[in-house]
């Protein structure tokens, strides 16, 4: 009978043990937004180290941990697109930041993560690849003062 008790127990023991276990999984799978952020190589991003010139063009704005355009950023998209088209000679500067919360090496992917969507959806409007640079960052910031405003891309034409 005591042998039926310890199985039991055991079998308690271990049903916990593996409920903990799903859960600290669950967790990390949230937090990570259920995504592995996929960054292009530094190589296969043309960056320059050229100043900006004036105040951006547009900002667009992410989500704590979030790299993915929504669909009002679609009208940022095309004004820039619009832009470029007045000035052919022209070219897109990139610049993605984080605010200072986290990890500075996972903030900085975040960053460039962030710039990169904004250069896959310039893309997919029919900009020229060789017409998006990124400057050289990622940047910690927090703009205006609020952790918002440091989860950015700034488009510049010039």
């Amino acid at each position: 009978m005591a042998s039926k008790d310890d199985d039991e127990i055991t079998a308690r023991v271990a049903g916990v043990l593996a409920g903990i276990a799903l859960a600290v999984v669950g967790v990390v799978y949230a937090v990570g937004g259920g995504k592995t952020m996929r960054v292009p190589a530094a190589s296969s991003l043309e960056m320059v180290d050229m100043a900006p010139i004036g105040e951006p063009r547009a900002k667009v704005y992410f989500g704590v941990g979030k790299a993915e355009l929504n669909e009002a950023d679609g009208a940022v998209v095309a004004t820039t697109v619009q832009a470029l088209a007045n000035k052919p000679q022209a070219i897109v500067l990139l610049s993605g930041f984080h605010d200072p919360s986290g990890d500075a090496a996972a903030n900085a992917r975040l960053a460039k993560a962030r710039a990169v969507s904004g250069r896959t959806a310039l893309l997919a409007s029919g900009v020229e690849a060789s017409r998006v640079k990124f400057l050289r960052k990622p940047e910690s910031t927090i703009g205006s003062g609020s952790p918002e405003d440091g989860r950015r891309v700034e488009i510049r034409v010039q």
